[in-house]
């Protein structure tokens, strides 16, 4: 089976199904089912082909497997509020929430229209995200999608606002393993990002290609929705592209993006980076400190934990595991913190997320210990205008 994805890349087909679209009931998917339909055209979500069914996804919450056995560590949903008007067997038009107009996102082959009860959700939210409070951002989004779970099989026609809101950044999994050929890269190791790059992720990257021999470095970011507070993608994306133009090795890093939306899943995300990685062509993937975490909701490192207790051979990816990382006033560079077992706290810089926010809200300059002057420069642009948030 081809791992290129669902996407239809064959003009006179696409035309086709366009021309079909237009007699076909519709429904206005929501954004995490119009993630998952983006992922799946973009090949990220091999072998899966289309969205499950609730078999399928409580097996996939219990178990991190479907009800055939191919590993998968979150459910794959389109859920809606109300089901839409098509039976099984008939064919659905899928518009898209977050494009003007709402174009046709993908066709769907529908193969059940089926209700989850709220204990069966609640249930999916408890093994998936480790709560079932709706503070938690991850929660709350998959509570609020609906309890109709429509399943069945896709052919996807775009690939919504990230094509062309992105167009430097955005790439498919296919497209990544033929630049990695391209430059003949054989290990590549992938950092996952949803935000900008301070002097400890630089530092990490670095740290990470030398430890895996690698002969590039994948700096993969979300391009989706992200909770509140939040940097940007287009003000991350120039500030990472500006921190690797002056701080890594020429022709060493390729700076790519992704259509998702953020779970804030914690160790089952950090599973689901992996499996994408690995359809992207990277041989490791680095798992830090709270890796896809929020709040207080996971343990430091769970989300590193986690692939330990897999079965071996479910994964052909490898995983760096990361300590925190910060500057050590000792030695006048990065360190993790692991690796600085004679230090104290007072030996560390260290600054908050949100006592970051406030600086560069107040056009405070950020130590540069901490970041890079031309990257705290980008984002203090980007602060003044919005507020600390």
């Amino acid at each position: 089976m081809s791992n290129d994805g669902l996407y239809i890349s064959d003009p006179e087909h696409r035309q086709a199904l366009l021309r079909e679209a237009a007699q076909l009931p519709a429904l206005t998917v929501n954004s995490a089912a119009a993630a998952n339909a983006v992922m799946l055209g973009a090949g990220y979500f091999h072998p899966l082909q289309g969205y499950m069914n609730v078999a399928d996804a409580l097996r996939v919450a219990d178990e991190l497997h479907t009800a055939d056995g191919l590993f998968w560590p979150v459910p794959c949903l389109n859920l809606c509020t109300e089901p839409p008007p098509v039976r099984a067997g008939e064919r659905l038009a899928l518009r898209d929430p977050n494009v003007a107009a709402e174009p046709v996102l993908a066709i769907q082959q529908v193969q059940a229209i089926e209700q989850l009860d709220a204990a069966q959700l609640a249930h999916i939210a408890q093994q998936v995200y480790g709560t079932q409070d709706r503070q938690h951002p991850g929660v709350e989004s998959l509570l609020s999608q609906g309890s109709h779970a429509v399943s069945g099989t896709l052919e996807v026609l775009n690939y919504s606002y990230f094509e062309t809101e992105f167009p430097d950044t955005f790439r498919t999994a296919p497209a990544l393993r033929a630049a990695f050929r391209a430059r003949q890269w054989q290990r590549v190791v992938a950092f996952q990002t949803r935000n900008p790059m301070h002097r400890a992720h630089e530092e990490l990257c670095k740290m990470a290609m030398r430890e895996t021999g690698a002969d590039g470095l994948l700096i993969h970011m979300l391009l989706g929705r992200l909770k509140p507070g939040d940097i940007p993608a287009k003000v991350r994306d120039a500030a990472i592209r500006k921190m690797v133009e002056l701080y890594f090795p020429a022709g060493r890093v390729l700076i790519a993006g992704y259509g998702f939306d953020m779970l804030y899943a914690g160790p089952r995300e950090a599973l689901l980076h992996a499996v994408f990685r690995q359809n992207a062509g990277c041989s490791h993937l680095i798992i830090g400190r709270d890796h896809a975490g929020v709040g207080n909701y996971y343990m430091p490192f769970a989300a590193q934990e986690i692939f330990d207790q897999l079965p071996a051979g479910t994964l052909h990816i490898d995983i760096v595991k990361a300590d925190h990382t910060a500057w050590s006033r000792r030695l006048g560079k990065v360190v993790m913190l692991r690796d600085a077992p004679d230090h104290g706290p007072g030996d560390f810089t260290i600054l908050s997320g949100t006592e970051v926010r406030n600086r560069l809200a107040a056009g405070q300059p950020l130590p540069p210990e901490f970041a890079r002057p031309e990257v705290a420069e980008i984002l203090m642009r980007h602060y003044q205008q919005v507020g600390p948030g």
